[in-house]
């Protein structure tokens, strides 16, 4: 069995657990003084650590061992994703985090039918990341930001937006050693006015096939093509 993976804001040769993290070692895995188990402070450092103290509701631990991350993308991918309906964007995020993605940024689009990103929901979204990233044992937790609009993102150096009716594959330009920005839409699709703006920025229209995909299933399609380093 796999040991258990905690997070911690900073790794030291002592580290304490409290809420959800010491919960989990107490009451779910009933973990004992003298058990090992891993940590990652979500930045790109694991370690291994020891349980040295359990109290209710309080964790401490001695640190053995660290070292850095082995199984991040070796450049940046950022995730701009359509605000989406309904739980939709909880399991792209999720998805997102598997695959590798660095930063996940929720845009409001024109076709949006969901328009905004409440506090509340963005807080799930990062519980929900943070949970994927201990899941899958990946050394740094994605950053989820708050929505931004469309007309707000930046100039990018690469970047590939999903588009329905072009034929240029991601791998007819891919550059793997530089940072990547990847956007799709909603369940609306995006408008002409908003791919020529979003060209305009660095991005590259290319398909993701002859299918239509949804519009929770084509960024996880867009960004398998850039962690798989494979194109289409």
């Amino acid at each position: 069995m796999r040991p258990h993976r905690a997070f911690v804001e900073v790794i030291r040769s002592e580290v304490e657990l409290s809420g959800r993290e010491a919960h989990h070692l107490l009451e779910v895995l009933r973990a004992r003084e003298g058990d090992f188990l891993s940590v990652f402070d979500g930045k790109g450092l694991e370690g291994r650590a020891r349980v040295l103290q359990l109290e209710q509701g309080f964790v401490r631990l001695q640190v053995v061992e660290t070292w850095p991350a082995r199984k991040e993308p070796p450049q940046t991918i950022t995730l701009f994703v359509a605000l989406l309906k309904g739980d939709h964007l909880a399991e792209v995020v999720r998805a997102a985090t598997e695959l590798g993605a660095s930063r996940i940024v929720p845009i409001l689009t024109q076709h949006c039918v969901v328009r905004e990103l409440s506090e509340n929901k963005l807080l799930r979204l990062r519980r929900v990341v943070l949970e994927a990233a201990k899941q899958c044992e990946r050394s740094v937790v994605p950053e989820v930001t708050p929505m931004l609009p469309l007309n707000e993102v930046p100039t990018i150096d690469q970047g590939f937006v999903a588009h329905p009716r072009v034929s240029r594959r991601v791998r007819d330009t891919y550059n793997p050693e530089k940072p990547t920005a990847l956007l799709t839409g909603p369940e609306g699709g995006l408008s002409e006015a908003e791919v020529e703006f979003l060209e305009q920025q660095g991005f590259t229209p290319v398909t993701l096939g002859p299918r239509i995909l949804r519009a929770e299933t084509a960024p996880i399609a867009l960004l398998s093509l850039v962690t798989a380093g494979e194109g289409l």
